[in-house]
């Protein structure tokens, strides 16, 4: 046998193909390097790093900023609500009135900003990745999680796409009334409001139902089988060793940068 057979061929559906269980390792694991410290260096390494790793997802970068326009949009107003509220340290760079920006509080403002998406980016590649069954069956056979738990979260998870599709109709159903349509500031508010209100009814709806089908058909009792068997591959082994070097090549770049700031000490 030789060695190419037990190196995985990188693609754009390389993380499609290892384990769950694999990939939510590498995220807990940059996610707690991250978490240690507030500082841009180790945020900028993660950060970095995760957009090299972006075409194992067969995507590019313009198609992840379509799906994460939301984080971005609030990654610039925590960046930006940090530079202006942190304290005020190092030389001023600007000073207009009430808006006073330093060197100190610019640089806390960009580490809160580079931070939050790096923080979030992990999870995103999970969920772009990951097909619901096959994480029910990591968590089941190899985390052995309750069933319920597991079975729980495979339902949800699934219910995602219609939630999104139940949003769309509420909205067209809304515009067709004529509710919101005078264009007012207050009145999209109002509408935007009773739309999710109207979404988290028929959610908790929904998941009643879910529920009672669930148990009367006997989910989460007694011991239970799984159709697929999950299993681990040299992939998963490299998934975890590329977690643990973005976290421990993060956290060793702002050490020596003397950016490192424990947020504990």
């Amino acid at each position: 046998m030789s060695g190419d057979y037990l190196t995985p061929a990188l693609t754009g559906a390389t993380l499609l193909r290892a384990n769950p269980v694999s990939k939510l390792f590498a995220a807990v694991v940059i996610t707690l390097a991250l978490l240690a410290s507030i500082d841009w260096v180790s945020a900028a390494v993660v950060l970095a790093c995760e957009l090299v790793l972006l075409p194992l997802l067969g995507i590019s970068v313009l198609g992840l900023a379509r799906r994460i326009w939301p984080l971005l949009v609030a990654a610039l107003l925590g960046a930006y609500g940090t530079a202006l509220l942190a304290e005020k340290t190092g030389g001023v760079l600007l000073d207009v009135g009430p808006f006073l920006f330093t060197e100190g509080s610019v640089a806390a403002g960009i580490a809160v900003g580079l931070r939050g998406l790096a923080l979030a980016l992990p999870g995103i590649y999970i969920l772009l990745t990951t097909d619901p069954t096959d994480l029910a069956d990591a968590l089941a056979q190899k985390l052995h999680l309750p069933h319920r738990f597991v079975l729980g979260a495979l339902a949800s998870l699934r219910l995602v796409g219609l939630l999104v599709e139940q949003w769309e109709m509420l909205g067209l159903a809304r515009h067709a009334r004529g509710i919101g349509s005078d264009g007012s500031p207050v009145a999209r508010v109002r509408n935007l409001l009773g739309q999710s209100f109207g979404l988290i009814v028929q959610a908790i709806r929904r998941a009643t139902r879910l529920a009672t089908a669930m148990e009367a058909r006997g989910f989460g009792g007694g011991t239970r089988t799984w159709a697929r068997t999950s299993t681990f591959s040299a992939l998963d082994v490299g998934v975890a060793g590329v977690g643990l070097v973005i976290a421990s090549g993060a956290t060793t770049a702002a050490v020596l940068a003397g950016t490192w700031n424990f947020i504990l000490s």
